[in-house]
């Protein structure tokens, strides 16, 4: 589909609800290029690109905050390498951490369910129990 879609060609097209493009309307990371004589929304396959370009750099664990740095610099043109690199330093620091955290929950799932393997199905679950005292 090329030209103008409305808000619900564009979701269907991107493959998010409309929800999503409304909120990214809200805290301006698009905005609709016109409006129909009958007052819906229209969008470009700019805004196309630039709903699928947000939800690959999502995937890729940046923020929202981290796209509109990524789709403009402050001059309004686009990024330059220099001017994003500690934007993907502070974003590899953030996967890290979350990769340790990760391993520390994989941990102690792991030996919760040695320690259950080890009862009886009947007896008191001690992971669950645990969980319960915090």
């Amino acid at each position: 589909m090329s030209g103008q879609f409305t808000i619900s060609q564009l979701a269907k097209s991107a493959g998010i609800p409309t929800s999503t493009i409304r909120y990214y309307e809200r805290v301006g990371l698009v905005e609709p290029e016109g409006r129909s004589q009958g007052n819906y929304r229209l969008y470009s396959d700019e805004s196309l690109k630039k709903l699928k370009f947000i939800r690959a750099a999502q995937t890729t664990g940046f923020t929202l905050d981290d796209v509109k740095a990524l789709l403009l610099d402050g001059s309004g043109g686009t990024p330059t390498c220099g001017s994003v690199r500690g934007l993907i330093e502070d974003r590899l620091i953030d996967t890290d951490r979350r990769l340790k955290d990760l391993r520390h929950v994989r941990r102690v799932l792991k030996s919760a369910l040695q320690q259950c393997e080890r009862q009886k199905k009947s007896d008191c679950c001690h992971v669950v129990a645990g969980l319960h005292r915090g």
